[in-house]
């Protein structure tokens, strides 16, 4: 998106004070101020609470990922309570999560799936095709299947399932947990327009969505559905150098943590580009600059551009087996 900045120009005040010309805020930030207003995690109009909030929804898996959606969807307001049922092979997994959010839960998936309008599939590739040849028998046309599973095509649920069925195939991560998460989504062959908002309005309770065409899924997964993975082991080892360094790990932490939080914030904010804020940062011959061109003869950016694109070759594999 260009940005039109044009008609923000300096202009001299008092104690050198900037504004721009004829008062109020710069364009872009008005127009990002006006994008957070309306996919604020956890602000959804009354209306996209009323296409779940008389849905009873089945979580089939309460993994990691299943806990966070389900934690970020109760929050938000989107689900009540008594509508939301849980299914999962670990029994000790079930009693937690029944007494952490105070849900129902079931050990059978036929069942859960009986009893629901959609059903959210959250349970790892490798077991996708026998829980799907297990619910088969009771899901009609009538519910809403939301995959979250890496690689899984809609076309192979919905042949799985042997009729049409809508299927909307998402990818989220999971900082949904705190309501901060992005989500790629694609709906399959046979799901609407209601379906879609369904899952999106699910979706958009624990973060932002991205619509995407399902062949782009992969790489969605690989860049933001791992992506906090790859953030976690950068602030790792950037917490580990200031431990090295005579910091606490405490205070190495917060340090790390809120750096973290704040350059990801400008990048959403501000409307510069990564590159222009690096810039911002590095001034010729100081520190920054000096720890840059130790990176970049380590090739630290093809590094990571590899191993985000290895990730994507993996998710293509899960989706053939």
């Amino acid at each position: 998106m260009k940005l039109n900045n044009k008609k923000w120009k300096r202009e001299k005040r008092k104690g050198g004070e900037r504004r721009r010309p004829g008062g109020g805020r710069p364009p872009f930030v008005e127009r990002r101020k006006g994008e957070r207003r309306k996919s604020q995690p956890g602000m959804v109009p009354e209306e996209r609470k009323d296409l779940l909030r008389e849905k009873r929804i089945a979580f089939i898996g309460c993994g990691n990922m299943g806990e966070a959606l389900i934690s970020g969807s109760l929050a938000s307001g989107l689900i009540s309570k008594d509508k939301v049922l849980v299914t999962d092979i670990r029994p000790e997994r079930l009693e937690y999560i029944k007494e952490k959010e105070g849900i129902s839960a079931v050990e059978n998936n036929k069942e859960a799936v009986k009893k629901s309008d959609v059903i959210v599939l959250a349970v790892k590739p490798q077991v996708m095709g026998k829980v799907l040849s297990e619910i088969k028998d009771v899901v009609t046309g009538d519910k809403v299947i939301i995959s979250i599973a890496a690689g899984i095509t809609t076309g192979f649920i919905e042949e799985a399932l042997g009729r049409e069925v809508p299927v909307v195939r998402v990818m989220p991560n999971t900082p949904a947990l705190v309501k901060t998460g992005v989500s790629g989504i694609s709906p399959g062959k046979y799901a609407g327009e209601k379906e879609e908002a369904i899952a999106e309005h699910m979706m958009r309770g624990v973060g932002i969505v991205v619509k995407v065409p399902e062949e782009m899924l992969d790489t969605v997964t690989a860049l933001s559905g791992s992506g906090p993975a790859y953030i976690f082991y950068i602030i790792e080892s950037l917490i580990e150098a200031g431990m090295e360094m005579g910091l606490s790990e405490d205070d190495a932490k917060k340090l790390v943590g809120q750096t973290v939080l704040g350059a990801a914030r400008m990048v959403m904010e501000t409307g510069e580009s990564p590159q222009v804020l690096r810039a911002k940062v590095t001034s010729p011959g100081g520190t920054t600059e000096s720890a840059l061109k130790y990176l970049e003869r380590k090739g630290f950016q093809e590094i990571l551009i590899a191993a985000v694109k290895e990730a994507a070759k993996r998710s293509k594999e899960l989706s053939t087996g």
